[in-house]
């Protein structure tokens, strides 16, 4: 009798979009509710520590919530892209060259801009969770739920300071939300100034963050060291985030678009 009805109950939810919300009281009353957890974005990110328990259960609507993070992503991507933000170095080809060349510049860099989304996202959600995972020997699946709040958190603040940006009508070469504005106020190289810029705010959230669920899934890990390691993580991508600064990828964008230095 149950089953009958657990059967009927899912197939007339599903029919009516609604089977999120009924399927649970139905679980419930049937007894197998343990087969099953709901994902559900804010209140695991307010209070993760349920999720050491989704080991053993079926992780419904993550996959879902990933691919709207991502093209969430992708879409904020593009909106700095045609709203002008990075874009600096083509300005010239709009006065020097011909509305052809302009043109085809903004196609390939807003093609650029979005596989740049796609390599920024899969690296915080699929890269830092191997890394993870190796380094704390926890499920990978697990810190794949984890780093989806870690993705989402780093589009929010890009997202906010492109909304900052856009308000203003006009960009500055540090995030208003790190530290690089700080920095630029007493120090003159650009390498340290880059080095604070890739720390903010945002930065101390997320290693709280994962502090938080990293304990949760291994409490038996020494909590100092842990942290310090997370810390160290963070500086270490902020430094080689800070060097990248250094290589003329502009430079060579714009020989690409002009056709190479034979031009000049």
């Amino acid at each position: 009798m149950k089953e009958t009805l657990l059967s009927y109950y899912v197939t007339f939810n599903v029919e009516f979009d609604r089977v999120d919300i009924e399927l649970v009281y139905i679980l419930k009353w049937s007894g197998i509710e343990s087969m099953f957890s709901e994902f559900r974005f804010w209140h695991f990110l307010t209070g993760p520590q349920p999720i050491n328990q989704f080991d053993q259960t079926e992780l419904r609507g993550f996959n879902k919530r990933v691919l709207m993070v991502g093209l969430l992503g992708v879409l904020l991507f593009v909106l700095r892209e045609l709203w002008g933000m990075n874009t600096e170095q083509l300005t010239p080809l709009l006065s020097e060259g011909s509305l052809d060349t302009y043109s085809l510049a903004r196609i390939v860099s807003l093609i650029g801009a979005i596989l740049w989304s796609l390599i920024y996202m899969a690296f915080h959600f699929f890269g830092i969770a191997y890394l993870l995972h190796k380094l704390t020997s926890i499920p990978y699946r697990n810190l794949l739920i984890l780093q989806l709040f870690v993705t989402a958190l780093l589009l929010m603040e890009k997202a906010v300071v492109f909304i900052i940006f856009a308000l203003v009508g006009y960009t500055t070469p540090v995030s208003l939300l790190s530290f690089g504005p700080l920095a630029a106020t007493f120090m003159d190289q650009p390498f340290f100034i880059f080095f604070f810029n890739q720390l903010s705010i945002v930065t101390a959230l997320i290693i709280g963050l994962q502090f938080r669920f990293i304990r949760a899934f291994a409490p038996q890990l020494n909590s100092r060291n842990l942290l310090l390691g997370l810390i160290g993580l963070h500086v270490v991508m902020a430094l080689l985030t800070a060097a990248m600064g250094y290589v003329p990828f502009d430079t060579w964008f714009a020989q690409v678009v002009e056709g190479g230095a034979s031009n000049e």
